[in-house]
């Protein structure tokens, strides 16, 4: 959608309005006839899809009295997105903030979540949903034990999916018709297909609602989730993996949220890792889009589906449009050992050699240890670690802080 020039209030009003991206490099390498298009959420003011649920569940809140100014304080589990739009929320408004998120989560999510003034608590990624330990549990625990504390909770509000249908939903839709269809760029004029990754389901309930329930009843939903999660239909999809544990965030749980109607799904695919970061390598190396690897999952899965029986027509009808769904950046993952394996361990190119017989130096001279950089970095993230370096005193020894 083209940009309207003008000064804007605070942060809250950059949130959404992202763009939807031609992927056709990605198309025309994998043989789609149809328009492959990406609709790219890092460009919200927080960075990424969440924005919009963290800045309607405040708002919605404030205008209902549940949260009250100078007391209230807000509370999230959550995989680190949320809690980062939440946190820009409540640093425009006012409010104090507490995030606890599992320990797998990126060092750069718990950076961003502290910049904004919100505090951050650990907790065992194994812990199952329900347990004391787990990071709604440790929310749970807080909430009775901290006065003014309100838990908005993306997993049950409703105004997690209703940000979708409000907002990303007609986004894409207004972005589509809105595009004229010509010789070149043959358009059906509607959204063909949609494909989205699941986490608590509110984005891709929420889209669903906003495409096949106001657009196009025949659009094709759907759902990537990631091997190791349960949110799949039918269950037998989740045997696959089952109970393991995956590197990808953001998306997958081991329980139902509320807010995730299955039934808006049309089809559900398993995504394993490694076909999720190839992914987002392809995004990066023949889009030049800075994604997460969440996009990889929604990615790998759309382009599983189209080469399907149940996708091959979409993919092979000119015109047809197929949304991919890219909920948020890289930033929140470059300390990952999947991207840093990716962006420094990566065989040298013919130009890389060519430089090197200019320089005389050696193509793979200089060697990034990316294991002992990932576990140094993973090891301030450990339940029970604090995060923040530890203070100098005047000999300069680390003494606690």
């Amino acid at each position: 959608m083209p940009y309207a020039p003008q000064v804007l209030d605070s942060a809250l009003d950059a949130v959404g309005s992202t763009p939807l991206i031609r992927l056709d490099r990605i198309a025309q390498l994998e043989g789609l006839q149809c328009n492959l298009l990406g609709k790219v959420e890092y460009t919200s003011a927080g960075g990424s899809v969440k924005d919009r649920i963290a800045k309607r569940m405040v708002e919605v809140a404030e205008r209902e009295g549940k949260l009250i100014p100078g007391h209230s304080v807000v509370i999230e589990p959550t995989s680190g997105n949320t809690g980062i739009g939440l946190a820009m929320a409540c640093a425009v408004k006012g409010y104090s903030v507490i995030i606890t998120l599992p320990n797998k989560m990126s060092l750069e999510k718990e950076a961003a979540l502290r910049a904004l003034g919100a505090e951050v608590v650990r907790t065992p990624t194994e812990a199952a949903w329900d347990s004391p330990e787990s990071h709604i549990g440790v929310a749970l625990k807080l909430q009775r034990e901290i006065p003014g504390g309100i838990i908005l909770d993306q997993y049950r509000n409703v105004n997690n999916p209703l940000a979708h249908e409000y907002t990303t939903g007609p986004e894409i839709v207004e972005a589509v018709t809105a595009t004229p269809s010509t010789s070149a760029r043959p358009s059906s004029g509607k959204v063909d297909a949609l494909i989205a990754g699941a986490g608590t389901g509110g984005t891709v309930t929420g889209l669903s609602r906003a495409i096949k329930g106001k657009h196009n009843k025949d659009c094709v939903v759907v759902a990537v989730d990631p091997k190791g999660s349960i949110l799949a239909v039918p269950e037998e999809l989740n045997a696959d993996g089952e109970g393991s544990q995956y590197v990808v965030e953001g998306i997958g749980y081991d329980f139902i949220p509320d807010v995730l109607s299955r039934a808006e799904v049309d089809i559900w695919l398993k995504t394993a890792d490694a076909e999720s970061f190839e992914a987002v390598r392809k995004l990066m190396r023949h889009e030049g889009l800075l994604v997460g690897g969440s996009s990889g999952s929604a990615l790998s899965g759309a382009l599983r589906w189209l080469k399907s029986d149940a996708g091959k027509k979409v993919a092979q009808t000119k015109g047809a449009n197929v949304v991919v769904l890219l909920p948020d950046g890289i930033r929140n993952y470059m300390s990952k050992p999947w991207f840093l394996k990716m962006a420094l361990e990566a065989e040298p190119s013919p130009l890389a050699h060519h430089i090197a017989e200019v320089l005389k130096i050696s193509a793979t001279k200089d060697v990034t240890n990316v294991d002992s950089v990932a576990s140094g970095i993973a090891s301030r993230t450990e339940p029970g670690v604090r995060s923040k370096p530890d203070a100098a005193d005047e000999t300069g020894q680390a003494v606690p802080s």
